[in-house]
């Protein structure tokens, strides 16, 4: 009998397939049946449509008794979501004829076809199973959840029994295939606990990360931490059964534009609160992976030391190592040397430790004593000690004692072995109990393409870069503290850098800094943006702009801190919010600042005298009459010919912005006129050159040439190719030519270009912000543009300021990621700044114009 006969005869309506699908539908529509009622409810009414199935199949295909239909994976856990995959394995014992169980097999998977699931089977023996187990680590972790369906009992119970024996007898070896297979993974697809997108299975700390554990467990010889673990993995399957109904297909990707649809389908307030709990459930699996690895690590290392211990005893039977609690436990004798790290603190078998004598509930300090000392040591704190510690630790007072400010110290000043003893201080509540502030922004997601972590994770991140910075300032305390406290406003409402101020003062004094010194840190906290800002969006030529910083800074030792501060911040942030152009441009602000402080007046801008190179295109200009440009290949520093900037640009034009190379600079020097800004911001656009930054400044005759009236425009871009190389530097001034005289229309070529390639779907990105910076300088009136990077936006803002009527004396141009934010330094045709009215009005229609 075929396949195809038994699938047109139906039992009834209610067992065929029509019937369960029904079910199915009415099941996954339930409101009131969610989370883990509704996994199960699926897997038995899965379970008895097969049941029914098998038997109707079986017994027309003639196979005998010794045949079961088993679920394996995390149908064989119960744990089907909506879209989940059928994982199942067809075992029969090998005395039937091959024919009569292929027919068998076909009875049971064309119906799960039909219905359009998605199936993942197979058919063996209970030895062709156990063979290739051996053979496939992850057919080996599916088995290990095998439950029985339909068919001979025994034979499925008798596989089981066979598989978790191999499984613990194999231990010493599947283990750290799984551990390497677990890390792959991770280097793969990034950590659950941190990304906007995150893979709620393959992620680390993710579903996949939950079930490695659970083969742990089955192997006997070490265990999770139990607490919150089951919570947090039912967490993860709440989260995707709700994708998956959201989204229709069987995806495990919380992708942005899902996010808000599965926050409402869970009861959640928003996307946002849905990010935070997904985050805290990966970190409870991340840090019980941590800890599980680190004690199979552990136990592997005591069984291999066995042998050699008992050859150097002479082989007798009765050592401190024998038997299986010395061997899980590691407190036989020869495991229990201790090294004494700090008062009432050791370390143990790879691990810190509390003393036998320390006494938690008599010493506060002792929590922040063990973490500074794990730190220090680069070694992590046990499981036991953490526990312990937060169990019976008493509460520090207010304000801490000296030692305890000294051991936050010494913990934030260790570098990258802080972040996994912060962790765990973390899982265990040890942190919000003594920076009640810090539950605001523990987990909270930053939906900003230039952050890589949540903002409690940026906050130990940029504690981290700044210990590397500690020598190159006076007050290391104080820099790490504000590193640790930077972004904490971040968890209220508002401007989070004054929101962080407020706190931080607040935190310092309960920490035990003097007053002097607390605020100085609030200071650190408001002003962490200050730098990078005024460095990449003002002028520094402008005196306004340096007198500005020195004023809200207020002594070098301060600037001193807060230069070290925004370097650190930055390197934390991401690839994107750094590189040696900031770096340098910070610097130069730092030293005309510094000179301010101790007593220098910052020089006019009009006695800011031209580089070499800035001279000599100026007086090629003005000899010329038009435009004159040259290409300086930044990362070796020295002018670069035509051809050789194409290969410049070529190795550079793909180069992150964080990369340490400057990237390839292209000078203009044309004789002052109207549109040259977005003349040579739209010839760059039509040539696919992406601008990262623009500077633009005025210069007058050059000496030694007479005769001549106006001034030259100095224009200084760093660019990078969208695709291959950079275009021949010829190419570029005879566009520009055509550009300056109109007879090139940029406008039309950038639009046929976007009607040719349309961009892909993607989020929509906010509208534009245009605003005017108050008292950004005493010379001109400052327009802030912020907007998403696109090709020619740097053209269309040139456009708009042109037809506002307007002379851009400067312009200062940065791309943060997907953001661009540019200041541009204008005047009204008098020279003078525009007054607030004029100001206003004029960024009102650069916005318009934005937006259309």
């Amino acid at each position: 009998m075929t396949s195809v006969d038994v699938r047109t005869e139906s039992e009834s309506e209610d067992s065929g397939p029509s019937g369960y699908a029904a079910a199915r539908l009415r099941l996954l529509q339930e409101e009131p049946r969610s989370g883990p009622p509704r996994r199960s409810a699926l897997a038995e009414l899965t379970d008895g449509w097969l049941a029914g199935l098998f038997q109707a199949a079986g017994g027309r295909a003639g196979v005998p008794r010794g045949a079961a239909l088993v679920a394996v994976g995390g149908y064989g856990r119960g744990e089907l979501s909506p879209r989940s995959d059928l994982d199942l394995l067809l075992l029969h014992d090998g005395s039937a004829d091959a024919a009569e169980v292929a027919a068998l097999a076909d009875r049971l998977w064309y119906p799960v076809w039909d219905l359009g699931l998605a199936l993942d089977h197979s058919v063996r023996t209970p030895a062709e199973a156990r063979r290739t187990a051996g053979e496939d680590l992850k057919v080996h972790l599916g088995l290990l959840d095998a439950r029985h369906v339909a068919g001979d009992l025994g034979l499925t119970t008798g596989l089981r029994t066979a598989v978790l024996a191999d499984w613990r007898n194999q231990a010493p070896k599947r283990l750290p295939e799984l551990r390497e297979l677990c890390e792959e993974r991770a280097a793969r697809q990034g950590e659950l606990s941190y990304l906007l997108e995150p893979d709620l299975k393959e992620a680390r700390g993710g579903l996949r990360d939950a079930t490695a554990l659970r083969a742990v467990a089955a192997s006997w010889l070490a265990d999770a931490p139990r607490e919150g673990l089951a919570d947090a993995r039912r967490r993860l399957l709440d989260v995707r059964d709700a994708l998956h109904l959201a989204t229709g297909r069987a995806t495990d990707r919380l992708a942005l534009q899902e996010q808000d649809q599965v926050a409402a389908a869970l009861g959640l307030l928003d996307a946002d609160t849905l990010l935070r709990q997904v985050y805290e459930a990966a970190r409870v699996v991340s840090y019980a992976s941590d800890v599980t690895w680190r004690e199979v690590g552990r136990v592997l290392r005591a069984r291999a030391a066995r042998p050699r211990l008992r050859a150097l005893l002479g082989g007798g039977r009765g050592t401190a190592v024998g038997g299986r609690g010395a061997v899980a436990g590691g407190r036989g004798a020869a495991a229990a040397e201790r090294s004494p790290l700090a008062e009432g603190v050791v370390e143990q078998d790879g691990e810190v430790v509390l003393a036998r004598a320390a006494r938690p509930e008599r010493d506060p300090v002792l929590p922040l004593r063990a973490a500074a000392a794990a730190a220090q040591a680069g070694l992590p704190l046990s499981l036991h000690a953490v526990r312990r510690l937060a169990a019976a630790a008493r509460p520090l007072p207010t304000p801490w004692p000296a030692e305890a400010r000294e051991q936050l110290v010494t913990l934030l000043g260790a570098g990258r072995p802080t972040v996994e003893v912060w962790e765990a201080l973390e899982a265990e509540g040890l942190i919000t109990r003594m920076l009640p502030d810090w539950e605001r922004v523990r987990c909270r997601p930053q939906r900003n393409a230039v952050h890589t972590w949540t903002v409690d994770r940026h906050l130990v991140e940029t504690a981290v870069r700044a210990a590397e910075l500690t020598r190159r300032v006076g007050r290391p305390d104080l820099l790490l503290v504000a590193a640790l406290l930077h972004d904490i406003g971040k968890g209220w409402p508002g401007d989070h850098s004054v929101a962080g101020e407020i706190i931080a003062g607040d935190v310092a004094a309960r920490v035990g800094f003097d007053r002097a010194d607390g605020q100085v840190v609030a200071c650190l906290v408001r002003h962490h943006l200050l730098l990078v800002e005024t460095a990449t969006r003002r002028d520094l030529d402008d005196p306004a702009t340096v007198r500005g910083v020195a004023d809200a800074v207020g002594s070098v030792g301060t600037l001193e801190l807060l230069h070290a501060l925004t370097e650190a911040d930055a390197l934390a942030t991401g690839p994107a919010a750094w590189s040696a152009w900031r770096g340098a441009l910070v610097a130069d602000l730092v030293k005309r600042v510094g000179a301010v402080l101790v007593g220098d007046e910052p020089a006019d801008p009009e006695d800011a005298a031209p580089t070499a190179e800035q001279e000599r295109l100026a007086v090629e200009a003005f000899r010329t009459g038009g435009p004159v440009l040259s290409l300086w290949a930044r990362a070796e520093g020295e002018p670069a010919e035509a051809a050789e900037a194409a290969e410049a640009a070529e190795a550079l034009g793909s180069e992150p912005v964080g990369s340490e190379l400057m990237g390839v600079e292209l000078m203009v020097a044309v004789p002052e006129q109207p549109g040259v800004l977005s003349a040579v911001a739209g010839v760059l656009a039509t040539h696919r050159l992406a601008v990262r930054t623009a500077e633009l400044r005025e210069a007058g005759p050059p000496a030694g040439i007479e005769g001549v009236e106006g001034s030259v425009l100095l224009l200084n871009w760093r660019v990078a190719a969208e695709y291959g190389s950079l275009p021949q530097a010829t190419r570029l001034r005879a566009d520009l030519v055509r550009a300056l005289d109109g007879s090139l229309d940029i406008t039309g070529r950038l639009a046929e270009r976007d009607a040719a390639y349309p961009r892909r779907r993607g989020t929509v990105a906010p509208p534009a912000r245009v605003t005017v910076a108050p008292a950004g300088s005493r010379l001109a009136t400052v327009i802030e543009v912020r907007a998403q990077d696109a090709p020619g936006l740097l053209h269309r803002i040139g456009r708009a300021l042109e037809a506002a009527g307007v002379m851009v004396r400067s312009a200062h141009v940065s791309t943060l990621g997907a953001n661009a934010v540019d200041a541009f330094y204008v005047t009204g045709t008098d020279g003078a700044p525009l007054s607030g009215e004029r100001a206003a009005e004029v960024a009102r229609g650069v916005e318009e114009a934005l937006r259309r």
